[in-house]
């Protein structure tokens, strides 16, 4: 048993859950890999043996959740031989999996872990229409497959440039937009044929079609089991792939999500979540001109649930709560930037149910400050993953 007491608690739990959002001189007991208890005052009986830390002078919060990060499948300095997150050689890729391509040993995880980052959404990049699977893993680990939470956690798709540039370059298609949007039709519209085909097949199973691992790979998408997580900046990409969700009844995501502030109403009205950013980084491409940090301040605003990302390794994954400041700064409520970097990111993953917030029956990720985690020159002292103290950052700072 693990014991967190004196801390002021950030807990970013969500309004009405019957957890306080701060919590002044609170404890929290970890039993296990759950949080078991977080009270406001007092310490609940505790077995001999129990671990303390005391968080006298320290912020207490979840740990740090990105929803759309490359981190392991795309390595942290190691160029082509490290990066893996593109099967550029055909549009349609439904089939492959992040989770073979990630390398638990880039040495990005480890130092994810020194800033207070518990958990990422692993997708594959935005080379392809369709790209294949993302899943959710804990930043903590030696074999992909143990650190694995979810998985999968949705098919990756894009719009705008990055595909028509990739395939314009080499004289296929898509060159276009418009062709974009017809193989994304065309992908959806073929695995819904076959999965006619296999239920057409119960009742005569010599008709039977040939195992298709692209066609099974949607079959989630078209059911409604997983979202098309559809990386998109500009607002008529982010149209485009609210028009396709309509023509097949499936659920998405918006991933980046730039220009989102310009159609903010349509979206919130829709309930569709969006990963905002990277809001750290420079106006690479045309369709990130109008890349402001105001934007997803301007979108939770309007009603938009946000999560924030940092698209790792575009912009370092440690700095996403550098960008969490920079919203505050810019009008966000603190809560909600909290939230949008911590809980929305989990939900958003579609781990919200086990991750995100310090609540009893939550997975134990958890993390210590020395400061105010939006502030610059704060530093993490403690993380904890599962209940377990993953990094300490010295007795001088206070995690003992």
């Amino acid at each position: 048993m693990l014991v967190i007491r004196n801390g002021r608690i950030r807990t970013a739990a969500a309004p009405g859950s019957g957890v306080p959002q701060v919590i002044e001189g609170g404890t929290v007991v970890v039993e296990g890999t759950k949080i078991k208890v977080v009270v406001a005052v007092g310490v609940p009986d505790i077995p001999p043996g129990a671990e303390f830390i005391d968080a006298t002078g320290l912020y207490v919060t979840p740990g740090i959740v990105d929803p759309h990060s490359h981190i392991g499948i795309v390595e942290d300095g190691v160029g082509w031989e490290g990066s893996d997150g593109n099967e550029a050689t055909d549009p349609v890729t439904a089939e492959c999996r992040a989770l073979d391509g990630i390398n638990p040993a880039d040495e990005a995880f480890e130092e994810v872990r020194r800033h207070g980052v518990t958990t990422v959404n692993i997708a594959p990049g935005s080379a392809n229409v369709i790209g294949g699977t993302s899943l959710a893993v804990k930043c903590y680990g030696s074999v992909v497959d143990e650190m694995v939470i979810k998985n999968p956690t949705g098919m990756k798709a894009a719009m705008g440039e990055n595909p028509k540039r990739v395939y314009g370059n080499q004289h296929k298609k898509p060159a276009t937009r418009m062709g974009t949007a017809a193989v994304m039709r065309g992908a959806l519209t073929a695995a819904r044929d076959y999965m006619r085909k296999q239920e057409m097949a119960k009742e005569k199973p010599d008709k039977a079609p040939d195992v298709n691992l692209k066609h099974e790979a949607l079959a989630p998408v078209l059911r409604g089991e997983m979202p098309l997580r559809v990386h998109a900046h500009r607002a008529d990409d982010i149209v485009t792939a609210i028009r396709i969700a309509d023509e097949f009844g499936i659920k998405i995501t918006l991933e980046h999500c730039t220009e989102g502030d310009q159609v903010a109403d349509l979206i919130a009205a829709r309930g569709i979540m969006a990963a905002v950013g990277p809001s750290m980084y420079q106006r690479g491409k045309q369709e990130v001109k109008d890349l402001s940090v105001s934007t997803p301040v301007a979108l939770a605003k309007a009603g938009v649930h946000v999560a924030l990302t940092s698209d790792h390794p575009v912009v370092p994954l440690q700095y996403l709560r550098f960008i969490a400041g920079l919203c505050v700064r810019e009008g966000m409520p603190e809560e909600t930037a909290l939230a949008a970097m911590t809980r929305h990111g989990a939900e958003h993953a579609g781990v919200g149910d086990r991750l995100g917030s310090i609540e009893p029956g939550k997975d134990a990720d958890i993390v210590l400050w020395d400061g105010d985690p939006f502030e610059w020159l704060t530093h993490a002292v403690c993380t904890i993953i599962d209940g377990k103290v993953v990094y300490r950052n010295g007795e001088e700072r206070g995690c003992r």
